[in-house]
């Protein structure tokens, strides 16, 4: 048992050098800032809340993508509509985090600064449902840096996020997400 756990930790630190020699650890960008909006017009009330603590990850070799939305880190300008948003319709005590997991579909050239056309391909988690999706945005490379821009539609319905018939001239049947993401080499 103990050779065992030896014999798993000389792998991990084989792999973790093989790692720093290779420079793979130099391929990853981590997200440094991060603004994600949602705004919902209705013919009665339109709702928007922004989000500024989210995590996420590129690595610049294989083009993957993943982002880690805490749901509960939205904020509103009426308090009554975050606490009606995080019980009622996030239920956020019990689907904490959204999440986008995907790879960019095109060649990014992560070293030199420019404007890129960029669409990423995979899975979007929220409210427990998991959809595939294709989402179209815009990355800035600048001095080492990466600024990824995003708007796009999602549909309340698709990830079973119930709109009591009550308010239903409150809330839109869908929602516009605005990303504004900033990622800095991670070290």
């Amino acid at each position: 048992m103990k050779e065992q756990k030896m014999n798993r930790i000389t792998l991990m630190m084989a792999f973790t050098i093989g790692l720093l020699v290779n420079g793979q650890t130099q391929t990853l960008l981590k997200l440094d800032t991060s603004y994600i909006r949602f705004f919902s017009e209705a013919p009665l009330e339109n709702i928007e809340a922004v989000n500024r603590k989210s995590s996420g990850l590129i690595n610049m070799s294989t083009n993957d993508i993943a982002l880690i939305i805490p749901i509960i880190s939205f904020k509103f300008d009426k308090e009554l509509m975050e606490e009606h948003f995080n019980e009622n319709y996030m239920e956020s005590s019990k689907y904490k985090s959204g999440s986008f997991k995907g790879k960019l579909k095109e060649k990014i050239e992560w070293g030199k600064d420019g404007d890129y056309n960029a669409t990423a391909e995979g899975v979007l988690n929220i409210h427990g449902v998991e959809k595939k999706r294709t989402i179209e945005g815009k990355i800035t490379i600048k001095n080492g840096t990466a600024h990824l821009s995003t708007r796009f539609m999602i549909k309340v319905a698709d990830h079973d996020i119930e709109i009591p018939q009550v308010v239903f001239m409150n809330i839109a049947e869908e929602v516009e997400v605005t990303g504004r993401l900033y990622f800095v080499p991670k070290k």
